[in-house]
Parts: structure tokens; sequence; C-alpha cells
């Protein structure tokens, strides 16, 4: 229904159609002269047009601020009828402004001053689309001078309130993500960090970079990385639960903000919640990729304070964490240059060190869990260094992998195993690692073929050990290189059961022999409820089930032993029977026929010990004693240095950088003592131990120990007296030597 024209005359008397007078009035324009070619019918058609032509519209109201006219055009857009319209409070037909900077120039505040307003945005009250107008408004008066009410008119602003938010959102957000992006990050993490320096609050930010990315674009095109990088973006969001806290700094890069977090411990398990979501599989127009993820970490006040200092810090942690072999997250730590320069020195003597003989592999034994009789051997590869002695492979082949070294090096390992196998006497089986860039090259098969002819091994006493990430590539000739090595007659085992992606689904058409059931699934499998036994039953079900063997890795404890036999695993793997041995060891073990073994260890799983040597804090009552750290684990440690302490007594151990640990004696053997935490460590991501929590570095400046990562002005120094040391409770172990 065609909406009315009608307005309220000073009179109070309804006329058909407002004044020319009147109208103009509602335009701002004085009305003007009369001429024989202007009449008031006249200026009535141009403004009857003018609205027509949907390029502005008039209101008006009366002086308690009701509606007495509205052009057609708007009753039509608000889709009402004109008669519920007439007499509603003019206000209720635009939304509240859910906040406003200016609250002076809230659309109740104009009206009630009864001054003149121009331009003010407004939104469509019960519109099905957003609409915006700049509505303009002029008081008018009777003719005994009182306020009527108001007349005015409005535009159509939708168009430019949407490219106008558009601008906004594209200097704040990334077009492609969604997210933030460098820029809006940028000033969020300096707004931040400014706040939290006065109110001595801590902060985080991890720096994320996408691994084999390159790849996707370079195979898929630029398209599907675009449609790659929006699901990454989605998988972050759903892991931080937060939209506004994520970023893309650009290409392949994001960056997460974390108010208010510091505890190691959680940061540790987004980080690898984080890596783990973005490692999973992705569908790209019906193309299948998988990529990966590295992590840096660095919280504030710990690793700097200012922004600039804290991101580069964060990007010094995620070069150590894609240094370390990919996807893996470090925390930032004042060791990293160290760490980069040896890392450095030792990428380049390893290039040397086959050529030196100091590569040499060990075998593990790998047994009948029910007859305890050995029945094959994984080889293992070990570096004697000249220098630095024994070398861990955790250290030396991500290395290797990250330096494309580790195609050579597992070459020689083929050919060196096949070789010392082939002299083992009975039908004793030995296992060969085969990393994924080794699997993914066509000279593959014939390496192996040439091994066995040259070493006069039989194929089927040789096992290839692969990795579900072999099928990351998903290419088309995985299915056929599986074929080419069973044609060869060689045994395939799939290593790691349970940590890649889709096994189940390679189970179906991959030809393995045996699974091996990773020892992250053994390790905790005993404690009270752990679902780690049903996962492990659940796995020996399926390869019985598809006809394959199973092994467990990483048994160490008695306890673990009789749960695996419980599950009916077939072989076993670790210390509990022996550690790797020697070729010449091995020899002599097997001479007299089957090297049977009877396991031997703790009675219960333990936590892992790291062995070191360094020097530490031992702090007690008001005494610092330098003691030596000979191992450490995630509920304790061994500290050397202190004679006969008790058991019983509490020692804080200082371990640097603000990581304090409250402990509690409950061994003490002459100048060692074996120490019990009050709270677990956790895991510092590459490989090592943390406390999850520092020491704030205000605190520690105040008490005169400034933090190693903040050098001095980085923080305040309070100038508090430092507190006098007592006489020592303990003597040392030089003290003891020299009485």
């Amino acid at each position: 229904m065609a909406a009315r024209k009608f307005s309220w005359g000073a009179s109070g008397e309804k006329s058909a159609e407002p004044s020319a007078r009147g109208l103009l009035g509602k335009l701002g324009q004085r009305q003007p002269s009369a001429s024989p070619a202007a009449s008031s019918r006249d200026a009535l058609l141009l403004l009857q047009n003018f609205e027509e032509s949907g390029r502005g519209w008039f209101w008006s109201t009366d002086a308690e601020g009701r509606v007495t006219y509205l052009s057609n055009s708007i009753v039509e857009k608000l889709g009402v009828a004109a008669d519920a319209l007439l007499g509603k409070d003019f206000v209720e037909l635009f939304l509240k402004p859910e906040a406003s900077e200016d609250r002076q120039r809230t659309l109740p505040w104009v009206l009630m001053r009864q001054s003149k307003f121009d331009d003010l945005a407004l939104q469509a009250a019960g519109t099905e689309s957003e609409i915006w107008w700049a509505v303009s408004g002029r008081p008018y008066h009777d003719a005994a001078g009182e306020f009527a009410g108001y007349r005015g008119s409005g535009t159509d602003i939708t168009d430019q309130r949407r490219a106008s938010k558009d601008n906004d959102r594209l200097a704040t957000y990334d077009a492609l993500t969604g997210l933030l992006n460098r820029h809006r990050m940028a000033k969020l993490l300096e707004s931040t960090l400014s706040a939290f320096q006065l109110q001595k609050r801590a902060c985080s930010i991890m720096l994320i970079d996408l691994d084999r990315f390159k790849q996707v674009n370079d195979t898929l095109g630029h398209p599907a990385g675009d449609a790659l990088l929006k699901q990454v973006a989605e998988r972050l969001i759903k892991v931080v639960g937060d939209k506004e806290k994520v970023s893309r700094l650009g290409g392949d890069e994001f960056q997460i903000i974390l108010q208010d977090e510091e505890d190691r411990g959680n940061l540790g398990d987004m980080a690898d919640k984080i890596i783990r979501s973005l490692s999973h599989p992705y569908s790209i127009d019906g193309s299948r990729c998988i990529i990966g993820a590295s992590v840096g970490i660095a919280v504030s006040p710990f690793d700097g304070q200012s922004s600039e200092e804290l991101v580069r810090n964060a990007d010094l942690a995620l070069y150590a964490a894609k240094g370390g072999g990919r996807g893996r997250f470090r925390f930032y730590s004042s060791d990293l240059l160290q760490a980069a320069e040896d890392r450095r020195v030792l990428e380049e003597d390893l290039r040397d060190a086959l050529a030196r003989d100091e590569i040499w592999l060990a075998y593990q034994p790998v047994v009948n869990a029910q007859t305890n009789i050995v029945t094959g051997f994984e080889a293992l590869m070990r570096w004697n260094h000249p220098e630095r002695g024994s070398i861990s492979p955790a250290l030396f082949i991500p290395i290797a992998e990250e330096a494309n070294m580790i195609g050579e090096l597992g070459e020689w390992a083929l050919r060196k195993a096949c070789e010392e196998a082939a002299t083992w006497p009975g039908k004793i089986k030995v296992a060969v690692n085969v990393s994924p860039i080794q699997f993914a090259k066509d000279t593959l098969p014939k390496v192996i073929k040439e091994a066995l002819s040259h070493s006069g091994l039989a194929p089927s006493r040789l096992e290839l050990e692969i990795t579900e990430s072999v099928f990351l590539q998903d290419s088309d000739d995985t299915d056929a290189k599986f074929q080419a090595l069973k044609d060869i007659g060689v045994r395939l085992a799939l290593d790691d059961f349970g940590t890649g992606y889709s096994s189940l689904g390679y189970l179906k058409t991959a030809p393995f022999d045996k699974i091996k059931i990773d020892q992250s699934f053994v390790r905790g499998a005993t404690e009270p409820g752990s679902r780690n036994g049903a996962i492990i039953s659940a796995i020996v079900a399926l390869a019985e089930a598809l006809g394959m063997e199973t092994t467990a890795e990483g048994i160490e404890s008695l306890d673990q032993l009789d749960l695996i036999r419980s599950l009916h695993v077939s072989h076993v793997q670790g210390y509990v029977y022996s550690q790797p041995v020697a070729n010449e060891v091995l020899l002599e073990r097997c001479e007299s026929g089957d090297w049977e073994i009877t396991p031997a260890g703790p009675a219960v799983q333990r936590s892992d010990r790291l062995s070191m040597y360094r020097r530490i804090g031992a702090i007690h009552e008001d005494h610092c004693y330098n003691v030596v750290l000979r191992n450490l684990s995630v509920s304790g440690a061994l500290i050397e240095g202190i004679v006969d302490v008790p058991l019983g007594t509490k020692f804080v151990l200082d371990f640097g950088d603000g990581q304090l640990a409250v402990s509690t004696v409950v061994r003490s053997m002459g100048t060692q003592q074996g120490l019990e935490f009050e709270e677990r460590l956790v895991n510092d991501g590459n490989g090592g131990l943390c406390t999850n929590r520092r020491v704030s570095p205000y605190m520690m400046a105040a008490a005169g120990m400034p933090l190693a990562n903040l050098p001095p002005g980085y923080y305040e120094n309070l100038d508090m007296p430092k507190p006098k040391q007592g006489i020592p409770a303990f003597n040392t172990a030089s003290d003891w030597k020299a009485a």
C-alpha cells in the first residue's frame, strides 16, 4: 500500500500535502522569492520528483518526536505499513548504536537539544539487509515561536559504509584468511606489552612456519596454496579458541599472542597440539596434500619486554625448531645462539664422518615375547666423534636430514647392515630404517638388490622399517614402489604405528609384514587411568586380523613387559632385554645357537632420566651451593657436590634463566643426593626438560639476580639490600677432600 503523504500544520489540522515552504525547510533551504516562473506548486513538484528519483528522502516529526511525514521510498525499505509508522517515535526507526565515541552525536541527544544536525550516520531497524542513512534535520517553530518539531532529509550511504568497512578490514585483517594481519598484530603486541610491563604481567607469542608448503605451491599451483592457507587458519583458530589472537604475517608464517600465559607446560601442550593439527592431511580440490609445522615460543618479560625483542627471540626459537628437524617446537633460551654455532660445527664434522670411519652400526635385539629368544636385530646408527665422543642420534640424525645427508647415510647403513648380517648364524633377521627421503628415490629397489647381492644375505632376512611419513607425498607410484620391494622378497615393517596419518587406510593396500607399536603408547601404559593398554590391544587385534606380527618398542620395566605379554604382542624391543650391542658382541652371544635373554630391569616404570654434567645452584636456607647436575627427569634429579645431606632436606635447584625447582632429598649417598621435585618438569621441545614456570625477572632484579635473557636496562633494579649469607649447613665435596 502506498504511503500517504501528510503533515501537521501549525493549527493542528491535517493537510493532504506539505507546503512548499515546509518541504524546503526540511532541506535546510530558504524559500525562494516568488516569481512567475516558480510557483509554490512548481517547487512541490520538483521536490516530489527528487523523492521519486531515490537520491534522497524527507521526514518530519511533531514536538514530541513522533513521525508526521516519511517519503514513500523509505516506507518501502522499512517494509512496514505507512499507518503503522505514523505517530511512531522517530528514534525507533533506527538501531541504537552499540557504542559511541561521541555520545553527543547520538540521535536522542541531538533531538533533545532541539538543535540542527547534519549527516548523522544511522542504521535502519527491522530490515533484512543492513541499510545506513545519513540523516540531517532542522527544528521548526509555530507562529508563537514555540518548538513544533523537526523537518529533515536523508540519503542512503549503505554502499559508502560497506566500502569503508571493507577498507578498515583490509587495513586490519588478512584478505585471504580473515586473520589479523602483520600490522594489526604488531600494534596489538606493542600495546599489550606496554600495559603488561606496568602491571608486571606475562605475555607469550608463538611464531609458526609451515613445512613443505612450497611443494604444494609448486605442484598444485598458487590457488591450491591459498586454499590450504585458509584451512590452516581455520585449524589454528580451533586450537587457540580466539580468532583475535591469531595473525598471518605473510606467506606461510603465522603468529599467536597469548596474554597472561607463561606456563611452559601449557604452552608446550598448545604448540604440540598445533603441530599435530596442522600436520593432518588436507583435501584441496580433490587432491590430498600434507604439510607440517614448526613453532618458536618466547615469553615476556623473561625473553624480552619490547615487541621487537620478543619477536626476534621467538624467531630464533623457530629457527632452532626447524634446525632440529622440523615438526617440533622450541622455547627461546639464552644459549640458542651458541647452540646454533655448535650445530653448524657438527654439520661440518658429519660431512666427513663416514670417510673417517666414525659412523658405525649397533644392533638392538628383537625378542619373542613368550620365549625370550632373539629373532632379529634392528640396526641403529652411531657416531663416535673424535673430540666429543658419542653423539646422540637424536642430535645428528636431524642435522643429516636438514643438510641433505640422510640419503647417503641411509644407503651406507643399508649396505653395512646386510654385509654384517650375512655373517650371523641361522635365520636371524636384520631390520634397517628407511627414511622418507630414501623411499622417495626411484633407485631404492636397485640399491637394495645390490646390497643383498654383494653381501649374499637372503632377502627374507632383511626387514625394511618404514614410517607412515613416507605416505605424506601421496604420489601415484607409492603402491608401485611397495610392490617392487615385495618382488625382491624383503619384509616390510610399519614403524612408529599410530603416530602418523590415516594408518588404517594404508594398511588396506600396503603389504606390511609387521606393525611396530610406537613407544609413546608403551610409556605410561601401566599408570592408573591410562588408555594406552586399550590402544595397544586394538593394534594387536588389527595386526592379527591382517596376518601381521607386532613389535612393542621401548620396553624398559618388568611391569611394562608383563602388560605387553598379557596383550599378546608377539615381539618386544627395549632395555628390559638389552641395549644395542656392537656386531662383535652380537656374534659372541649368538655363536652357540639361539640367544635367550632373561628380562631384567626396574620392577615398575620410572621417568626418563637425562644424563648430563652441568653446574647449577642448590639453595638451602640462606646459602647457595655450587653443585653438579648428573641426571635429570621430570620428577627428580641427581646432584653431586655436597657431603652427607640428611633425608628430607629441602633444596631449591637454580637451573638458570629464572628456573627454580623446589625439591626434597630422598636418597643420600656420600657426595651425591637424589632429589624429588614438588612440581614435575615439562618438555622443552628439544628433548630436554624445563620448569613450567619461571620466577619473574622483576623479582629476580629486586633480589639482585637479573636474568641472562634480559640485559641491564630491561628491568627496574630496585637496589634492595642483598641478604647476608649465613654459615653453610653442609660441607662441600671440595671441602671434604681438602680435610
